[in-house]
């Protein structure tokens, strides 16, 4: 599944799904999708494109 992410503020971010969805989402509901997703980690850039 390929998704962008793009922090909006200081504890949300929006997660851009390349099937047109998206969702926006606290820093602990983000770690819980990233751990779903398998990866533990994304960097502290603003915008990361991520491909699985």
């Amino acid at each position: 599944m390929s998704f962008n992410i793009n922090r909006i503020n200081p504890n949300q971010t929006q997660v851009f799904f390349h099937d047109g969805r998206f969702e926006t989402l606290t820093d602990e509901e983000l770690k819980e999708f990233l751990l779903q997703m398998g990866l533990s980690e994304v960097n502290e850039s603003i915008e990361q494109n991520i491909t699985d």
